[in-house]
């Protein structure tokens, strides 16, 4: 076994890791009672009238210390951390066996490995139809009848030879993006501090830097469905089986997902420094 996992986890050096892709981030309301199902009790939320700032990040990596592969992180809410604050990961998904090893074992992250299917289609928009309210303060909206591009990523969760349905996301493309043409937006530099730890593959608790720099733009934000059905948010601190309470954490995870979006800004360009973790 040990020899299997020295080969998983090859394809990773000594930190900082580097990863050169494009991403989504999303940033969401959560409710509190959801966020906090994932968060160590020590650990105090940023909360105000109910909720914290979670979200997720969906990104395709076409350059990493594992190739190619695509990342959902689902962001459960934030932390305090003073003088500042940190995210906290409810889930992380990835369609690379060696970065799911390397998140679990290095960084103690709740990494699985997924599937990813992504499908590329163009939709008529209604005349009339307005962009997100958002976009109309940057002077973006639009009331056009044009075709958009709808891109549907599918995320299914891989266990051996099961498989479970996570989310669809569905982010379209629409008159917004033809009136900047080819500008992507102003090219920036921020650190995004997280925690992490706390998982039955790294017990402790870390915290660790991602530094990301890339050309940032607003978009409409995605649209994300549920497989779930209407249990998503239905939790019990009764005694579950082992797989009971896995199921139960996949579906606080979409209630994570599926929680009222607030920004989303696409990086193009992007190229991120993940520092190695320290325990707290």
């Amino acid at each position: 076994m040990d020899v299997v996992e020295r080969r998983i986890s090859s394809g990773y050096a000594k930190p900082p890791w580097i990863f050169k892709g494009s991403a989504l981030y999303q940033i969401h309301l959560v409710k509190a009672a959801t966020a906090r199902a994932f968060i160590p009790k020590d650990l105090r939320l940023v909360e105000a009238f109910g909720y914290t700032l979670g979200g997720f990040f969906l990104a395709s990596y076409d350059d990493s210390p594992v190739g190619v592969f695509d990342e959902l992180v689902v962001i459960a809410g934030t932390v305090w951390n003073p003088p500042t604050s940190c995210a906290w990961a409810a889930r992380v998904l990835v369609n690379s066996d060696e970065a799911c090893h390397h998140g679990r074992k290095e960084v103690g992250l709740p990494s699985q490995v997924a599937r990813f299917s992504k499908k590329i289609t163009a939709v008529p928009k209604q005349k009339g139809e307005k962009t997100f309210g958002f976009l109309d303060t940057f002077g973006l909206g639009t009331t056009l009848s044009q075709p958009e591009d709808l891109v549907e990523v599918k995320v299914s969760e891989v266990d051996g030879a099961a498989c479970a349905d996570i989310c669809s996301i569905k982010v379209r493309s629409d008159e917004m993006e033809k009136k900047l043409g080819s500008w992507m937006g102003p090219t920036i530099k921020m650190s995004l501090p997280s925690f992490s730890g706390n998982t039955k593959y790294f017990p402790n608790l870390l915290k660790y830097s991602c530094h990301l720099q890339c050309r940032v733009r607003p978009v409409r934000p995605a649209v994300v469905s549920d497989p779930l059905d209407d249990e998503t948010e239905k939790f019990s601190e009764e005694n579950h089986t082992s797989q009971e309470l896995l199921e139960n954490e996949r579906r606080l995870s979409v209630a994570v997902m599926l929680s009222k979006p607030i920004l989303a800004l696409q990086f193009k360009d992007l190229t991120m420094q993940v520092e190695a973790p320290v325990v707290v």
